[in-house]
């Protein structure tokens, strides 16, 4: 009997080094052993999917021999890590991508077809060397080209570029594909994700982050035992990590759930990845490449029992909402099938709604929908035909993920008390009752979330359902550095005391300690914004634990706002505030230029240099 099928999907950043390579190669062999057979699905190199289409656009304009060498290199060098003959190996795809750039480059034009044969290649080659390298680690590996296996279903929806670049395949169990594969040699299968063909047998691409919709298509065309997504993240989490390290490890949770998350932001799962698994009840394990130690979450119908209850917060910036003003559509059959075909007929997709007796609000998804201003302008322009039309932009939404909000809604009180000075353009309660979502305005989307999560998670512990935080897993207690608790240096006496004798006299500080700080600071819902004062310390590394957890920097110099200009050129002006005493002129010009909000301490200033301040904001202290 064939050994069941386990899929197991590895994002770029986990197949652009010999390192991952072996990581890979040590968790293939542990599931042969333990009774399966692994189908390996791989993206592109990291960065290669953006160098490509890159190389289309140079190609258009007859500049793409520098963009074709660097793509080149990166495999012959990666191969040669692996200890492969990548140029052997990869010379037909050097030369068919060349080929193709070389006809761009004479029809001056990338169309969505050839778009799709170009991206491919990232996929196609890097699975190559993967196979190769298995095989030489002695796992038995037989290479799959993953459009002789998945194709594309027709969508009368889906036309023009996005049947090429936004496809969707069928998931349907598939006995005789099962069967092909089964007789396939090798212990071991190496495939793409992110590719397919069409009816025509041409090939189509299923989006970015397309690569975890392939595996799942695998898994369940296969009858999987279970599907793994290995990526940098080790599972689902409270909250971005990335923006809050507090942010708590989910260890399991329905497909639903899941899904809510995944669509209302978070970047570690792609949306189309649920369902074809969901529809089989095969299990997904995310996990992570870097820490393989780590169990990740696991995704199932079972899901954890924990009643009603919010289980994450999600974010999506870049949305714009066009908001609907008439008084006609009170009563009136079809309005709404009327201005959603204006919709349609523009291409747009619509992702949330709001309607009163005068007003529809529905908002666009910037990833599903080109969002150019010449585009717009005519959807506003046909819209109004039928209503007053007006764009919102930038917003974001931020939404509470759970099961069963409604029913928890009178314990939300506190919480939804940090919308209180906020402007909400937009809510929906999902019918499913797997979210609460608000947009906002974007810039206080990042605030928001942070108070959110500390006012839902701040008090949280390790449970079934809550795993470690972000800073417990990746600051670990150590040699070099431990989870936070308030008397942090007793647990490090040891290693402060080496550092002292190597070193001293030295400052030490804790990152967690600081981080902790920060973010009970940002959780305090009658702060607006929360500086940090650089004069208390100018230690880089202690301005960039501030600057992730998303403080400001209190300035009381220009040689202080020199400094942080420096480690943070793209620092929006409203998180840099300069405070100086008795300064010259020239002080104040430089907070000026340097985009701060400037504050006065005296009138001098105003009286001696009034075209300075003239037209400008300043704060009086």
């Amino acid at each position: 009997m064939a050994p069941p099928w386990v899929v197991l999907k590895f994002g770029g950043t986990s197949v652009s080094t010999p390192e991952r390579w072996t990581t890979i190669a040590g968790l293939a062999r542990q599931r042969i052993d333990e009774g399966l057979r692994p189908l390996v699905v791989c993206s592109a190199v990291s960065g290669i999917s953006n160098q490509l289409e890159a190389l289309l656009a140079l190609a258009v304009e007859d500049r793409h021999e520098e963009a074709l060498a660097a793509i080149r290199d990166r495999h012959l060098e990666l191969g040669a890590g692996l200890g492969i003959d990548a140029a052997l190996l990869l010379r037909a795809d050097f030369e068919e991508l060349s080929r193709l750039a070389l006809a761009a480059s004479l029809l001056r034009e990338a169309g969505p077809a050839l778009k799709a044969r170009v991206m491919a290649f990232g996929e196609l080659m890097s699975t190559r060397l993967g196979a190769a390298f298995l095989e030489s680690q002695g796992i038995e590996t037989a290479w799959l080209d993953a459009r002789t296996a998945l194709a594309a279903r027709e969508d009368p929806i889906a036309h023009g570029p996005r049947a090429y670049l936004s496809a969707t395949c069928s998931f349907e169990r598939d006995e005789e594909l099962s069967a092909r594969l089964a007789a396939l040699p090798g212990a071991a299968l190496v495939t793409q994700g992110f590719i397919a063909r069409n009816r025509e047998g041409q090939t189509v691409l299923l989006g970015r982050g397309g690569s975890d919709t392939s595996a799942a298509y695998f898994a369940a065309r296969l009858g999987a035992a279970q599907c793994e997504i290995w990526t940098d993240v080790p599972g689902l989490f409270t909250a971005n990590p990335a923006l809050i390290p507090s942010a708590r490890l989910l260890r399991a949770l329905h497909y639903d759930e899941a899904q809510e998350i995944a669509t209302l932001g978070a970047k570690v799962l792609h949306p189309r990845t649920v369902p074809p698994l969901r529809a089989h009840g095969i299990p997904l394990h995310v996990l992570s490449t870097d820490r393989p130690d780590v169990s990740g979450t696991v995704i199932s119908a079972a899901g954890p029992v924990s009643g009603p209850q919010v289980k994450a917060i999600s974010s999506r910036p870049g949305l714009t909402l066009v908001s609907m003003e008439t008084v006609g559509m009170w009563q009136e059959v079809g309005f709404l099938a009327r201005i959603f075909e204006v919709f349609a007929r523009h291409g747009l997709s619509v992702d949330s709604v709001s309607t009163s007796e005068t007003n529809v609000t529905v908002s666009l998804d910037p990833q599903a929908n080109a969002l150019d201003p010449e585009g717009i302008a005519l959807l506003l322009s046909d819209l109004g035909a039928f209503c007053e039309p007006h764009v919102i932009a930038p917003t974001a939404s931020v939404s509470l993920v759970g099961r069963g909000i409604r029913a928890i809604l009178h314990e939300l009180g506190p919480v939804l008390e940090a919308f209180e000075e906020l402007k909400i353009h937009l809510v929906t309660q999902a019918a499913s009752d797997l979210n609460l979502t608000f947009v906002v305005d974007e810039d206080q989307s990042e605030r928001l979330v942070r108070q959110l999560h500390g006012l839902l998670f701040g008090q949280k512990a390790e449970s079934a359902l809550f795993g470690p935080t972000w800073s417990e897993l990746f600051d670990e207690p150590g040699e070099d550095s431990v989870a936070y608790s308030p008397e942090w240096w007793r647990d490090r006496r040891a290693k402060l005391l080496e550092i002292a004798a190597e070193r001293g006299p030295v400052y030490a500080y804790d990152a967690g300690t600081l981080r902790a700080a920060a973010e009970s600071l940002r959780a305090l819902d009658a702060v607006d914004r929360v500086f940090y004062s650089v004069k208390a310390n100018c230690h880089p590394e202690v301005l960039r634990v501030f600057h992730e957890a998303g403080l400001g920097f209190e300035c009381v110099s220009a040689a202080e706002l020199v400094h942080v200009r420096a480690l943070f050129p793209g620092l929006d002006g409203s998180r840099l505030l300069f405070t100086p005493n008795f300064a010259p002129r020239d002080e104040y010009r430089q907070g000026f230029e340097m985009g701060a909000c400037v504050t006065l301490d005296n009138l001098h200033p105003l009286r001696e240099w009034p075209e300075l301040f003239r037209g400008r904001e300043v704060f009086l202290r």
